[in-house]
């Protein structure tokens, strides 16, 4: 039996014609305006042990610098530049026709060691950096690169590197996306490939820096062999499912021909999640199991991983460990530098 399957996230953002840069994701507020931030969607994907996931960022005029921290489940083998029409396919797919201040990031213990860069990238107008550390160190490598967290930054950040010490953080240069002549509304897609054993979307992290009755919107695509075993599983919980039905060849086929998509298999399942959630529902992430079993509560956000013992090992996170996109992807940890700051 085929593996699992899905294929790449994405977390489209933009800057507010009239606003000063902005962040990627989370509904940011720029010191002159909300920012202007369009519906993230997600095609999380997974074939053969191999986890694919890409962000895509779309420039929207304005200058300066804007960028995201994403949760992953692990180290990619490599970053680049990702295909230019599968997310858009896909939401042709599924789409009927019809007529506060900024808080830079500070931990109460003791200044913590420097996150490991792992990877680097240039892609277009995107500087990429994979890190590998804990809640606070990628905290401190934010501050120390001109960033400004929100106030809950320190909190999310913990939920995730108590899963997964790796981090992928995006920086979007308007300034020279403008000088390598895109256009407002071009975007670039950034594909990660990560071996891994099972699925996941980070949702909690849409809702970073948001009041708590503030509404978040977003959309996640698992492409998988059959139908996929989820949790939670949406209904009642902000999550709703609006598409789940056999992948039809001609998306398939078209998914395929984009770059970097020729994993894509013959045959398939398609699923759509739509987030319409409140910030404070999304207390959870979105867990994935390929196997035929109940998805890991761990990965899902809604435990702890298991504290070590002296006795026999608890099974370690790679056990478990599931895709993060974004972002964005799902869901991105949204960052803005200095010397502008966030407001919630």
């Amino acid at each position: 039996m085929r593996a699992f399957l899905a294929g790449a996230a994405a977390i489209i953002a933009a800057l507010a014609a009239t606003a000063q840069p902005a962040a990627a994701c989370a509904g940011l507020i720029g010191p002159n305006g909300a920012v202007n931030l369009l519906r993230p969607t997600t095609f999380a994907g997974y074939h053969d042990g191999i986890e694919h996931y890409v962000t895509s960022f779309q420039f929207a005029g304005g200058s300066g610098q804007f960028g995201s921290l994403i949760p992953l489940p692990g180290v990619p083998d490599k970053v680049e530049r990702g295909g230019d029409w599968t997310l858009q396919r896909l939401i042709r797919e599924t789409t009927p026709l019809r007529a506060d201040k900024g808080l830079a990031f500070r931990s109460a213990a003791a200044v913590p060691a420097p996150a490991e860069v792992i990877l680097t990238a240039r892609i277009d107008a995107l500087d990429i950096t994979v890190l590998k550390g804990g809640g606070p160190e990628v905290g401190q490598w934010a501050t120390e690169h001109g960033f400004r967290l929100p106030a809950d930054a320190p909190e999310v950040l913990d939920f995730y590197a108590n899963r997964s010490p790796i981090f992928m953080a995006a920086v979007f240069d308007a300034d020279a996306a403008k000088a390598r002549g895109q256009r407002v509304g071009d975007g670039t897609p950034v594909h990660v490939t990560i071996p891994t054993a099972n699925p996941w979307v980070p949702l909690r992290i849409l809702g970073l820096g948001k009041q708590a009755a503030d509404r978040v919107d977003a959309d996640v695509y698992l492409l998988t062999d059959s139908f996929a075993s989820l949790l939670p599983y949406p209904g009642g919980n902000g999550m709703r499912l609006d598409h789940y039905a056999p992948a039809t060849t001609s998306l398939l086929d078209d998914l395929r021909s984009d770059k970097g998509m020729e994993w894509v298999p013959a045959h398939a399942w398609l699923t759509k999640i739509a987030i319409d959630a409140a910030a404070g529902q999304l207390t959870y992430d979105l867990a994935v199991d390929v196997n035929g079993f109940r998805p890991s509560r761990v990965a899902a956000g809604l435990e702890l991983p298991a504290a070590p013992s002296s006795g026999p090992a608890a099974p370690s996170y790679d056990a478990y460990v599931v895709i993060g996109t974004a972002i964005a992807a799902i869901g991105a940890l949204a960052l803005l530098r200095k010397p502008l700051r966030i407001h919630a």
